[in-house]
């Protein structure tokens, strides 16, 4: 058989293994070549008639016992034993063993089944049953090769480990690894059950570009590309939040997108330059609004998806059914670097603590530049239990309203959860005038070096001009959602297609 030819093959050094996969390509090039020539070339069969699925079949065994069925899927098992064979098709929900006797499909067909490849995609229609082994199977009447392998799939009992290949060769890996389509599976339920949510809760999803003159609402370096037809540079979007906010001033009072975002920056387990983000913005309320409704839609999704609204990962036991724990900035600060930041009353006294304690700045950086550094250093990893962050400096938050009791810090929060930023939400800024300093002070810091600084939105501007009623707005990172919900140890593991550098031939 091919799979274990293959399997013997990697035992062999990698000249001689090339060697051999080389040569069993050919040989299933050569089966193609004699179906064409005999009529059958199974890329030109256009339809299969399937009426059930594997675990439809196994969980309901009662029903299906001794009725003629007919599923479709890839063979990744083969086991030929003279006049009676068996194999494991490999369907959208799981594997079902069939059984294949010569008598039963009668002479030819049997050869042709004993010529067939691992990782050929075929149709079975036959009678379901119990083996002597207790394995719920189907007995074939009917096998139609549907699809024939070309490429020899990774032998079954060593799997695809390699993380570069898997990530490269999604397919190969979902072919491979049961546990990876079900972490895409439960993406798209955690995704539809977020929809869910909102929609019920009156919110109306939209959509916004993708394609912008102005790349502004994140501290991001934006990509840039060139747009033929008007002869002019435009860039990808780093976030959603200020064309949403034109809607909010349209009157469209509830409002969601859930989309991809693209910003020019590293790679690592919690980031990739493209990746999924949703934001939603509520007229007539504010961040405390935002709160509410952020723990309400993570227990439902975590309950409607999960069953359960306590996740474990890595060990960390988080309990999302229990209230959110609330800090402000300065206090988590404190709490774990021992610095007040309340006693800091000057430049030269912050960047003093910063240096005493180890903690790079730059010129530029303001004091509430600092405190936020001091909380990337010293808190984000103790964090986490599901927790509000408020009480952030202005000069981090370009689009949020001033604290009227601490005009030097904002209405905004930030939720945490095991160590990583989750969402991030605003009372929004919608006095025109403060905007527009906002965006001077971050076209300034774009002057001095800062690459990710908003610039000046002059039809933003504008719009605000018009009139936006008070609002709330939030921003919630996906993909980090669905590494929680599922476990997954990198970005890249709950992204289908992750971005890869390319292979230079």
């Amino acid at each position: 058989m091919a799979q274990n030819q293959q399997g013997k093959g990697q035992n062999k050094g990698g000249k001689e293994q090339t060697q051999d996969l080389n040569q069993l390509r050919r040989v299933r090039r050569e089966k193609l070549a004699e179906l064409v020539e005999a009529g059958m070339n199974p890329y030109e069969i256009v339809t299969y008639d399937q009426d059930t699925h594997s675990r439809e079949i196994k969980e309901n065994y009662d029903q299906y016992e001794g009725k003629e069925v007919s599923v479709a899927g890839r063979m990744m098992l083969k086991r030929v034993m003279g006049k009676a064979s068996f194999a494991d098709v490999q369907d959208r929900d799981g594997n079902i063993q069939i059984y294949v006797a010569r008598d039963d499909l009668g002479e030819e067909s049997y050869k042709r089944f004993k010529r067939m490849d691992v990782g050929d995609i075929i149709g079975v229609k036959g009678i379901v049953f119990t083996t002597k082994m207790g394995e719920i199977s189907i007995h074939a009447k009917e096998l139609t090769l549907l699809s024939k392998s070309l490429q020899i799939l990774p032998e079954k009992f060593h799997g695809l480990t390699d993380t570069d290949i898997r990530y490269r060769q999604r397919y190969v890996d979902l072919i491979m690894n049961p546990e990876v389509k079900d972490t895409f599976i439960k993406r798209s339920r955690i995704i539809s059950s977020i929809r869910r949510y909102l929609d019920a809760q009156g919110f109306l999803e939209v959509e916004t570009p993708m394609l912008v003159e102005n790349a502004g609402g994140a501290a991001a370096r934006p990509f840039v590309t060139h747009f033929n037809a008007l002869d002019e540079d435009k860039k990808l979007r780093i976030s959603l939040e200020l064309y949403l906010k034109r809607l909010i001033v349209g009157g469209l009072e509830r409002v969601y997108e859930i989309g991809r975002v693209f910003r020019n920056e590293g790679l690592d387990m919690k980031h990739n330059p493209e990746f999924t983000l949703m934001e939603l913005y509520q007229a007539y309320t504010d961040y405390n609004g935002m709160m509410r409704l952020t723990e309400d839609m993570y227990r439902h999704v975590a309950q409607e998806v999960l069953g359960t609204t306590k996740i474990v990962y890595k060990g960390n036991e988080m309990d999302l059914g229990e209230p959110f724990a609330k800090m402000t900035m300065t206090e988590a600060v404190k709490k774990y670097s021992g610095v007040d930041f309340d006693e800091i009353k000057t430049l030269e006294e912050a960047r003093a603590i910063a240096k005493e304690k180890g903690v790079e700045y730059e010129e530029r950086h303001a004091v509430g530049d600092i405190l936020n550094l001091f909380f990337d250093e010293f808190v984000e990893e103790h964090l986490i239990q599901p927790t509000f962050i408020t009480g952030h400096p202005i000069e981090i938050s370009p689009l949020t309203k001033k604290d009227p009791e601490n005009p030097g810090k904002v209405l905004r929060f930030e939720m945490y959860m095991n160590g990583w930023e989750m969402c991030n939400a605003y009372s929004e800024l919608n006095d025109p005038i403060d905007q527009r300093e906002r965006f001077k002070a971050q076209e300034a810091l774009l002057a001095q070096g800062d690459e990710e600084a908003n610039t000046t939105d002059e039809d933003f501007l504008n719009a605000l001009e018009i009139g936006m009623p008070p609002t709330g707005g939030i921003g919630y990172g996906i993909d980090r959602m669905v590494m929680l919900l599922t476990g997954a140890e990198t970005i890249r593991d709950v992204l289908a297609f992750p971005t890869m550098k390319s292979i230079k031939e």
